[in-house]
Order: C-alpha cells, then sequence, then structure tokens
C-alpha cells in the first residue's frame, strides 16, 4: 500500500485542508494518507482551539487514514525542530512520500534548496554571524542570509509555509531513504487573514477569531458553515473551545511564584527574557496584553508563545535535551479501513514503538504529552475529557 504522509494541526479543519488532502493523493497515487498532527500545543505557541481527539475525527471525516501525535516537545517548536519530530514519525511508519502545502515553488525547487543548505550549513552559519543584527528577530536574519547566498532562488524564504516545506525536505534528507516529496499551491487566504472568504477557503486564523470572539450570530454561523466540512462545523460548534486567554491565570501563577533563577532553567528561557518576563505580568490583565508588552523587536509574538507554553508546561533545558533528539513512540489518535490495513501490514516493520492506548505500562514513553494532556484540560475544568489514559484510536 502506498502511503503519504501530511504534517498538520486542523486548527480547526477547514476547506484549504480538504484541498490539501485530495491533491496529497492525486499528486502521490497514494493509497494511504497519514497525517501526524500536533497534539493540543501547537506550533505557533498555541493551545488548540479544540482538543486532539476532535481534530482527529475532523481528519478521518475529511479524507486522512491515520492520524499520527507529534509530541509537544516537537509540536511548539520552530520550524527545524517541528520538522524533525514530524518527518522522523512518518519514516518510523515506513512512509514513501511526503506532501506539503507552499505558496510558491514546486518540489524540485525545495530539494535542490535542501541540499544546497544540509551541504552549506558551516558558511551559512557563517554569514549570519557575519550579518547579525540584534533589532531583528532570528527568522528575519535567516531569512535575509539565505537570499543572499541564493539569488536565483525560485520561492520565498520568508513565508511560513514554505519554511516549514524546507524544512521538512532538508530533515528529509537526512534519512538513509529520503520519502518522495510533493507539495502543492495553497488556496484560499492568506494564513495571518482575519476575515472569513466569500470564496469559502478562509484561514484558520479567521475562523478562530469567529468561534472564540462571541460573534456567533445566525449570519456568522453561516460563514463558518461554508468554511469548512459538515463534520468540523458540528465539531467545532459542540466542543468545549479554548484560547491562551482560558491558561491565562496558570501562567501568571507560575511566573509569579517562581524565582528569576527558577525561570532561567526553564527552556528556551535566554538572553535576561525573564526579566520582562516579571516586569510585565504584574501589568498585563490579559494574556495578549502580556505579549504585547513583553514583545521588542528582538522577540517575536510567536517565540513569545512557545515560551510561554514552555513555561506553562514546565519544560525544563536538561530535560528538553533529551526529548527533542527524536519522537519516543508513535501514538495513534485515529484510522480509517484503509489505516487499519496499513497496520496490519506495515506494523512489524515500524521503528519506534507504537502505542495505541496509553496506560500504565507504556507511560514511560508518552511523559510529557501526559502532562501537556492534563493542563490543557484546565483550559475548561470538567468539560474537557481525560486526553491520554486508556482513550481508545478514533475509529
Amino acid at each position: 500500500m502506498k502511503s503519504c504522509g501530511v504534517v498538520v494541526e486542523y486548527n480547526p479543519l477547514h476547506n484549504g485542508h480538504v484541498y490539501h488532502l485530495e491533491k496529497t493523493r492525486e499528486l502521490s497515487g497514494a493509497e494511504v494518507v497519514i497525517a501526524v498532527m500536533s497534539g493540543n500545543f501547537l506550533q505557533r505557541g498555541e493551545p488548540a482551539i479544540v482538543d486532539k481527539w476532535a481534530r482527529t475525527q475532523m481528519a478521518l471525516a475529511a479524507g486522512a487514514d491515520l492520524v499520527i501525535e507529534l509530541p509537544v516537545s516537537f509540536s511548539a517548536q520552530p520550524a527545524d525542530y517541528f520538522a524533525k519530530g514530524s518527518v522522523c514519525l512518518l519514516h518510523a511508519l515506513g512512509c514513501d512520500a511526503i506532501c506539503f502545502g507552499s505558496e510558491s515553488g514546486d518540489s524540485k525547487d525545495y530539494q535542490q534548496m535542501a541540499h544546497f543548505l544540509n551541504q552549506n550549513e558551516a558558511m551559512i552559519d557563517q554569514r549570519f554571524k557575519e550579518n547579525k543584527n540584534s533589532g531583528q528577530t532570528y527568522a528575519t536574519q535567516m531569512a535575509q542570509t539565505l537570499e543572499e547566498l541564493t539569488p536565483h532562488q525560485t520561492f520565498s524564504l520568508s513565508t511560513p509555509n514554505n519554511i516549514l516545506g524546507l524544512a521538512y525536505a532538508r530533515e528529509n534528507l537526512r534519512h538513509k531513504n529520503p520519502m518522495e516529496l510533493y507539495t502543492t499551491t495553497r488556496v484560499g487566504s492568506d494564513y495571518h487573514n482575519e476575515e472569513l472568504m466569500e470564496q469559502n477557503f478562509s484561514s484558520a486564523t479567521a475562523i478562530r477569531k469567529k468561534l472564540v470572539g462571541n460573534q456567533l450570530n445566525n449570519a456568522a454561523l453561516e460563514e463558518l458553515r461554508l468554511s469548512m466540512p459538515d463534520s468540523s462545523f458540528k465539531l467545532v460548534t459542540s466542543k468545549p473551545l479554548v484560547s491562551w486567554e482560558n491558561y491565562w491565570s496558570y501562567l501568571k501563577y507560575q511566573i509569579e511564584v517562581q524565582s528569576l533563577e527558577e525561570l532561567r532553567t526553564i527552556y528556551q528561557v535566554t538572553e535576561g527574557i525573564e526579566y520582562r518576563l516579571k516586569e510585565y505580568v504584574h501589568e498585563a490583565e490579559s494574556f495578549e496584553q502580556f505579549i504585547s508588552l513583553v514583545k521588542n523587536k528582538r522577540v517575536s509574538w510567536v517565540k513569545l508563545q512557545r515560551l510561554c507554553v514552555y513555561i506553562l508546561l514546565q519544560l525544563k533545558k536538561d530535560e528538553m535535551v533529551e526529548e527533542i533528539k527524536k519522537p519516543r513512540a508513535i501514538h495513534l489518535l485515529g484510522f480509517s479501513p484503509s489505516g487499519r490495513n496499513y497496520l496490519k501490514e506495515k506494523k512489524k516493520e515500524f521503528t519506534l514503538p507504537l502505542i495505541t492506548n496509553v496506560t500504565k505500562k507504556n507511560k514511560s514513553l508518552w511523559t510529557t504529552d501526559i502532562k501537556a494532556g492534563k493542563i490543557y484540560q484546565m483550559g475548561q475544568m470538567g468539560l474537557i475529557k481525560e486526553q491520554d489514559y486508556y482513550r481508545q484510536p478514533v475509529k
């Protein structure tokens, strides 16, 4: 059974995601589509609007055959580590290909650029150091450096999906038998567009804004219904929803009670950011206001959100050194009939342990994510179900 992987978050799943799944099958000829999906905390450093089980239901209804969880140690990360965990899991599953959405370019462009970057890491690092400007974020500086070194590059190195696509391509080449690489051009509105679009390809950002902004009158509900498959619409309008504001009091408590020395033990707390966290936590009345106050030219909004995830989950530097080497297990969230057949055919060839049910016997493989699940539940106490222990895959 030929398989093709996609790396997703589905926060929530909308019409553009359905298009991506359809193009994945078309381009790769795959019989099985494997979705590696972020758990309850996502790449941009925010909690998922609905839990991973609801989003797994969305994925299966939209055409995915297997849904595998990307551990939080990789899901709430910049592109390089996010790609490292995702691609590692696809290789562990014996996946034949990977297909990602991009703003421009084709798969050959990404392959060539990935080869260049992997073969010239020392030169790139040196040029980056020469160009270093403390008034810009790391991502901006690195994009400028790469554009200097590759002036004839055919696709932008500063758009989110292209950055991720290049990271997948680079990580894929680090494996002994690289997967086939496919890309499909995104359709609809820009990732950051906050307005629902009339052509029914709205961004997940716009959809979330409507859902959590108390704007759900009849007209808004109809707009949402047109922006996503019916299965997704029913789930996001019937499940408990969360945003960062649901966790603000817990985050504030962590920053208040921890000393500067204790904050410095948290992953990615560097360059004195702990002083700004301490300074503004008293002043801010909401999570959004807090990030606005702490943010400066050197630290992006997204980096700060990720940092807040690490603080909320108490992810320590010494622990994360081990966590980010590679995923410890394959956590199965859901499968279709074709997915079940793939598991039967390939299971003995998997290079990581397969977890279909988190129990006390295998919990050591999933410790950090069990903790993340418990904290995620606190966003809607009593309404969000247990996230890991004895949860069966969605069928």
